[in-house]
């Protein structure tokens, strides 16, 4: 059975522009934002989603990136990849708001590590997160705060993001 595109690149930017008023919203002019996306394709939808904020209201959110690798707690059992460069923005995180970004939510433990190693770079006001896909069967008890799209799927399915700046190509897919 072939992959099944759920999410093309219109509703991609339809989710990524909502969730960026969410944001906005949820922020009600108090403090500095910063977007820290999760390598690789949260890192690219935090920008995308950084770029639409600054469209709304200039100047009020920065942008990075936080490598979660070495915070895992999974690396003595699954292959990982070699860590990418961990981005915070001049200003630094304390006592920011910031919004982890990632494109899906499945387990939690991608999550949990980024909270990890959040602390290691400082104490931020606040913590949300912002999903491009919330698969659910969570193992922990994480909750997005900005969710594109909520998408049920079975645990032996697998659900794909690709950007176009990072795959070539704008689509959600699920595979069997």
């Amino acid at each position: 059975m072939a992959a099944r595109i759920v999410l093309h690149d219109a509703d991609i930017a339809r989710a990524l522009r909502r969730i960026g008023h969410e944001i906005l919203e949820s922020r009600r002019g108090d403090g500095r934002l910063v977007l820290l996306g999760i390598p690789t394709r949260g890192v690219t939808l935090a920008e995308r989603i950084q770029r639409l904020i600054e469209e709304i209201e200039p100047g009020v959110s920065e942008v990075g990136a936080l490598d979660i690798t070495l915070y895992r707690d999974d690396l003595a059992r699954t292959p990982t990849r070699a860590p990418a460069p961990t981005r915070i923005p001049a200003g630094g995180i304390d006592d920011a708001i910031v919004v982890l970004v990632d494109d899906v939510l499945y387990s939690g433990r991608t999550i949990r590590a980024a909270l990890d190693a959040i602390v290691a770079h400082g104490r931020p006001r606040a913590v949300r997160l912002a999903v491009l896909v919330d698969r659910g069967h969570r193992e922990l008890p994480i909750r997005a705060d900005f969710v594109g799209k909520n998408l049920p799927s079975a645990t032996s399915e697998r659900v794909s993001v690709r950007l176009s700046e990072v795959d070539g190509v704008e689509e959600v897919t699920i595979e069997p």
